[in-house]
């Protein structure tokens, strides 16, 4: 039997057309299935655009919108293809990993670097692997699949602007490759037993504070003010600089002690931190409870700290963060 696919279009490159302003979403979830007839001969589409958005304007409220389809729709459906914008797709997709977890159907991203439009696009055929993945029995939980790659949605990450192999599996593997219409597996996990369980909510109030030589403490009058939770992207192994008196350890002492949650992590794009390797990371121990965000990309630390605070604070949000969803952390 063929399998049951709901299409949700949500915009990005694969659907826009050239205007006076430059590439802008305008295609249908049926015009772009009509670039990809081939699909039919595996399974049975349905669609829905919920918004059509260039995916720079896509944030916490979208992914709640599109977790929230993929639920009302869970038991008609044998799996998911999510056209998206290519700039935050990798945000999404973790996200969706923590708002859609144990999820024994396959929730798949895909888009394009160009058009459906472009003769040298590469749209059909990232949409067409997508779909064909999705209708494989072995497929589930939430993946990007793209350029024949199959990765995590908690690993992966946008590293080219321009080429086709726009996506990279940070720190660890691509799960599958996509070969002649069928993945081929590199890691193939057991399907999670029992029901999916949906979340609701994100705390959007998280700032992420990228270090830079010189940065003024100053910056921390408006995060206590402004934010929940707090994502230092730091220099190298992890560490705060000492210099003006030791400003940055005194205001961060200040952010933790007032009850909310702060996570470190490096600039580094692979290997993660490493906060007690050096003495400017180390001394940092003795501000409060700060986490640490290790070998997680920079996507997923920062919308499991929206879902982890939309639920917990304290001991219990700290718990929440270092639990594994989606081989995030390790």
């Amino acid at each position: 039997m063929k399998k049951k696919i709901l299409l949700i279009a949500t915009g990005g490159t694969i659907a826009s057309k050239e205007t006076e302003e430059g590439l802008a979403p305008a295609l249908s979830s049926e015009e772009l299935l009509c670039c990809v007839p081939e699909v039919g001969d595996v399974c049975e589409v349905d669609t829905v655009q919920p918004f059509n958005l260039d995916s720079t304007n896509v944030y916490a409220v979208h992914w709640l919108a599109i977790a929230r389809i993929i639920e009302e729709h869970y038991g008609a459906y044998d799996g998911f293809v999510v056209t998206h914008g290519t700039d935050t797709m990798a945000y999404t997709a973790a996200a969706l990993s923590y708002l859609v977890q144990n999820a024994a159907k396959p929730i798949v991203l895909t888009g394009s670097q160009r058009s459906a439009y472009s003769r040298d696009t590469d749209a059909r055929g990232n949409l067409s692997d997508a779909f064909l993945f999705c209708a494989d029995e072995r497929a589930f939980g939430v993946r990007i699949v793209f350029n024949g790659s199959v990765i995590l949605g908690t690993r992966a990450k946008k590293t080219r602007t321009r080429s086709y192999n726009a996506f990279s599996s940070i720190d660890f593997p691509a799960v599958a490759v996509m070969r002649e219409g069928r993945p081929f597996y590199y890691i193939e996990d057991p399907k999670p037993q029992g029901a999916p369980v949906f979340f609701h909510a994100l705390n959007e109030n998280v700032f992420v504070l990228k270090m830079i030589p010189g940065l003024r403490a100053e910056i921390f009058d408006y995060l206590d003010a402004h934010c929940d939770g707090l994502v230092i992207e730091s220099f190298g192994a992890g560490g705060l600089p000492n210099y003006e008196n030791d400003a940055f350890f005194l205001r961060l002492a200040r952010f933790l002690g007032s009850g909310k949650t702060a996570v470190l992590t490096t600039q580094v794009e692979r290997e993660g931190s490493a906060m007690d390797k050096y003495a400017v990371g180390r001394r940092l121990r003795a501000c409060g409870k700060l986490l640490e965000a290790r070998c997680m990309t920079l996507e997923a630390t920062v919308t499991k700290l929206m879902w982890v605070l939309a639920q917990a604070r304290g001991a219990a949000a700290e718990e929440l963060f270092y639990r594994p969803v989606g081989r995030d952390i390790f």
